[in-house]
């Protein structure tokens, strides 16, 4: 093997695929900037018409037209990584080329109960209950609450979430607002929780989360949490939610070029605020099934999407939102496997760098626990097949085959003690065993029975890592304003 030279060699050190040709990827990239041209999207909110004027947009009432230069600048000004910290000051996430990172979504209106299995309202301690989960799945990288929780002030959900969940893990936090003024509770919390606001900005525990309407409208609310997000240099994900055949085109290529043109709008106001500020491009890009009128979850053209989405974003050199881990079913069961398994390994494969929803539900609708560690395990898989085959003197292992010889064996090999852990991945919850084996310990014993074992386990024995004290009470302070100021709010409503 040694002692020449080989021309014209290359070497593939993952297993990511290709869905799009580089020149298919620029033509959808540039169809976006089209549309946002030619079209134009209605932005709704006047401090942001402002900003789109002065920069030399065409602004025609509420409908805003970018130039292509514009655009273009935006995306070569926006950083192509993010790094994302845990609440001790880690680096836990790097956004950036093909790196791929994992956990749940936030939002859901119900959640299935870890013990009845009801689908019902969330409540505040399903928010904690995600945390310590989060805390205790090692293949989960960040964290979302799976589920708004019902019984605080419903106005301040949002921010009783982002509270539960930063006290009951210390994993990186991506997380939703309703309005600008929950999003500054929002980041003081996170701010106190970490020294202050530079502190944050230095090491960002937190990316925070906006949508766009499609088709091209941009609501007051929705930019102007791009616009506090770079104002306090703080990471946000902008990602509309696309449903081709109702809010966007029932072409894939069409809809993948209005969504990402839904993204540029945030990319470009962010950039405007501030060059460099931190935007991570995303997107939900699913169908409508025509005949049950979902949005659907598990469909493949959803994870056609969802590469293709991943794929322009890395033409953009910007890092981007992914989804997998969900299912449409509404239980655990073959199917919830069987798209959650199939969401996770594509959007490995397409290289997404935050991908969000493992725990979805009832295509969006429940979150649950069980599906999140499912979605652990399965994950846990996904990424030993991505970090491929290395291939060197050690691993051809010539030394090691000579010495065993024909008719040999390698159990009691130095070699193989040496490389079994680091070549292997050894499931937790998969069934491997002997079938007498199986028959005698585990018959009784599902896949989906280990699973509920599993998260139960880890609620009944988890313990929160706790902030100090004073950490705490000003949090708790944080929250007290806020409930006096929506109080205050509910009675001029009156």
């Amino acid at each position: 093997m040694k002692g020449y030279v080989r021309a014209r060699y290359s070497v593939n050190k993952s297993v990511h695929f290709s869905l799009l040709s580089e020149d298919q990827r620029g033509e959808i990239y540039f169809a976006a900037c089209e549309i946002l041209r030619r079209t134009g999207a209605k932005v709704l909110n006047k401090e942001a018409i402002d900003i789109f004027k002065k920069a030399g947009c065409w602004i025609d009432g509420e409908i805003v037209r970018i130039p292509t230069g514009l655009s273009e600048w935006a995306v070569r000004t926006a950083p192509s990584r993010i790094l994302l910290y845990d609440r001790n000051g880690n680096k836990r996430i790097t956004l950036e080329g093909h790196r791929s990172h994992f956990g749940p979504g936030p939002t859901n209106t119900y959640h299935i109960d870890p013990n009845t299995e009801v689908r019902r309202k969330p409540i505040l301690s399903d928010t904690e209950n995600v945390g310590k989960v989060c805390e205790a799945l090692t293949n989960i990288d960040f964290v979302q609450d799976l589920g708004t929780p019902d019984d605080v002030t419903l106005t301040l959900a949002d921010v009783h979430a982002f509270s539960a969940l930063v006290r009951n893990t210390t994993k990186p936090i991506v997380h939703w607002g309703f309005d600008i003024d929950q999003y500054q509770d929002i980041i003081d919390i996170a701010s106190v929780v970490v020294g202050g606001l530079e502190n944050l900005q230095k090491k960002p525990i937190l990316a925070l989360y906006s949508e766009p309407s499609p088709p091209l409208v941009h609501t007051d609310e929705a930019i102007a949490k791009a616009l506090i997000a770079a104002k306090n240099r703080v990471p946000v994900v902008y990602t509309p939610c696309i449903i081709t055949g109702a809010t966007a085109p029932a072409t894939l290529a069409g809809s993948l070029a209005l969504g990402i043109a839904e993204s540029l709008v945030g990319i470009v106001a962010t950039q405007l605020i501030r060059e460099g500020s931190p935007i991570i491009m995303g997107g939900v890009y699913g169908i409508m099934d025509m005949r049950t009128t979902i949005y659907s979850y598990g469909s493949p053209e959803f994870n056609l999407m969802q590469a293709g989405m991943a794929e322009v974003a890395h033409y953009m050199s910007l890092p981007v939102f992914g989804t997998a881990g969900c299912t449409d079913s509404h239980t655990l069961d073959a199917q919830a496997a069987a798209e959650a398994a199939m969401s996770i390994l594509i959007a490995a494969e397409s290289g997404a760098n935050l991908v969000h929803d493992c725990g979805y539900t009832g295509f969006g609708s429940a979150g649950s626990l069980f599906q999140l560690v499912m979605a652990d395990e399965v994950i846990g898989m996904v990424k030993r097949i991505i970090r491929g085959i290395e291939v060197n003197d050690e691993t051809l292992a010539l030394d090691d085959i000579d010495r065993a010889g024909p008719a040999g064996e390698f159990v009691t090999s130095e070699h193989t003690f040496k490389n079994f852990k680091k070549e292997t991945w050894f499931p937790t919850l998969m069934n491997r065993m002997r079938y007498s084996e199986w028959k005698s310990r585990a018959k009784e014993s599902s896949m989906g029975d280990r699973i509920k074992e599993k998260a139960r386990r880890i609620l009944a024995e988890a313990k929160a890592p706790s902030l100090p004290d004073d950490i705490n009470k000003k949090i708790d302070k944080i929250i007290q304003k806020a409930e006096e100021r929506e109080s205050k709010k509910a009675e001029k409503q009156v």
